[in-house]
């Protein structure tokens, strides 16, 4: 099956609430960070693809139809010259909010107090399979935070100029007709029409909220995401 749509934006940028949309809308199945943390067996691939520039696609979306949020966004180009007649959604929303809702939930969670360090390594030795789903963890700190974002998250003024000139980047990258730069707060209008297809009568699901995020990781120590 072959990846229809791509995204494009930063975690926290409503992608879960992109996916689930994007799913309602009949893009069945989207992948998504979750996924990842759930299936962390998949981790070589993204590690092939971030090292070589491809990976084994069949095997990494077998079933899948589209792909938002981490892993896939820092490879969008590579997933647009795997997947040429794929769409391209950026997901965006304010700077202040999304640097906010990022160090609350994804910063946080990356960087743990020591007694928080301590009662992971506890669940983790109770939960051996739980140690897969950390090195993800570990693996979106690195290219996020170390790399796109040159371990300087908490400086806003430079976090900024990187939120900034990735949305540019994408736009200069992407042909237009084949881009949506999407705040999930503009409704189902624009989404549906960038897909042309028909907007659903119910309102555009609006999930992942911090307290999904906890309630995420929570399920995810002890071993019970699904």
């Amino acid at each position: 099956m072959s990846i229809k749509i791509i995204g494009a934006g930063f975690p926290r940028t409503g992608t879960n609430t992109l996916r689930e949309s994007l799913e309602q809308l009949g893009f069945v199945k989207t992948y998504h960070m979750k996924n990842l943390l759930t299936n962390p067996h998949n981790l070589q691939y993204w590690i092939t693809l971030k090292e070589t520039g491809t990976t084994n696609w069949e095997a990494l979306y077998d079933g899948y139809q589209a792909t938002v949020d981490f892993p896939a966004y820092p490879w969008y180009k590579e997933h647009l010259t795997r997947y040429p007649d794929a769409k391209v959604i950026l997901s965006t929303r304010p700077f202040e909010k999304w640097h906010e809702s990022v160090y609350s939930t994804i910063w946080q969670a990356q960087n743990p107090s020591e007694e928080q360090r301590a009662e992971m390594q506890q669940k983790i030795a109770a939960n051996p399979g739980l140690a897969k789903s950390i090195k993800c963890v570990q693996f979106a700190k690195q290219v996020i935070m170390e790399e796109h974002f040159q371990g300087r998250f908490l400086d806003k003024t430079f976090a900024e100029e990187v939120f900034n000139k990735h949305i540019e980047e994408v736009k200069a990258s992407v042909p237009a007709d084949k881009l949506l730069v999407y705040d999930v707060s503009e409704g189902w209008a624009p989404l549906c029409n960038f897909l042309n297809v028909p907007e659903p009568q119910e309102p555009l699901p609006h999930t992942n909220k911090r307290e999904d995020f906890k309630a995420m990781l929570e399920e995810l120590m002890k071993g019970e995401l699904v």
